[in-house]
């Protein structure tokens, strides 16, 4: 950046995005620090992926030719490097196979506890996700777990010497609850 866009952008919280309700980020969280991805279509060929998270819908890449359904969800498939991909859905909820509950040493910008666990979403696919919405000792290997989409910190993105913030989403799962019938 130079010039006016530098201006723009230190008036945006001195040059960092901040952290709504993390005190010790508050103001202070370069880009450089960010553990989510640019969503925008223009910064990335899976942007798909995030506006279906935003219908709260979990999807993936599909190759038509090969059949081939890998997570995460890709621009060229892994088997056949073919380009010719459609986007399918994955269940939104599983079980938990096996998990890890971190409480020291958490990274900066998450709570403890920090934890993790692989999880199986039937027909062989598994996969290993941050669980959220769970107090320390209370997930058990077997509970069932569901999809949470959350917001993120949204991007400074500079277009055409504009500055302006792009909302973002993420996922994870969390303990499921009864299901309505």
């Amino acid at each position: 950046f130079t010039g006016e866009n530098l201006k723009n952008l230190e008036n945006h919280k001195g040059g960092v995005m901040p952290v709504p309700g993390i005190p010790i980020l508050e103001g202070k969280y370069p880009s450089t620090m960010d553990l989510y991805p640019l969503e925008a279509k223009e910064f990335n060929r899976i942007y798909q992926f995030y506006e279906n998270l935003r219908q709260k819908r979990f999807t993936t890449t599909k190759c038509k030719k090969c059949g081939h359904v890998p997570f995460p969800p890709r621009v060229v498939c892994p088997e056949c490097n073919s380009e010719d991909l459609e986007w399918v859905d994955l269940p939104t909820r599983g079980k938990v196979l096996r998990f890890t509950e971190e409480v020291a040493g958490v990274p900066l910008g998450f709570d403890a506890p920090l934890i993790h666990a692989l999880i199986d979403l039937g027909e062989g696919r598994k996969l290993v996700s941050r669980i959220i919405n769970c107090k320390e000792g209370e997930l058990r290997e077997g509970d069932e777990v569901q999809l949470a989409v959350f917001d993120v910190p949204p991007m400074i993105i500079e277009k055409k010497g504009v500055m302006t913030e792009a909302a973002r989403v993420f996922f994870a799962f969390e303990p499921a609850k009864a299901e309505v019938k």
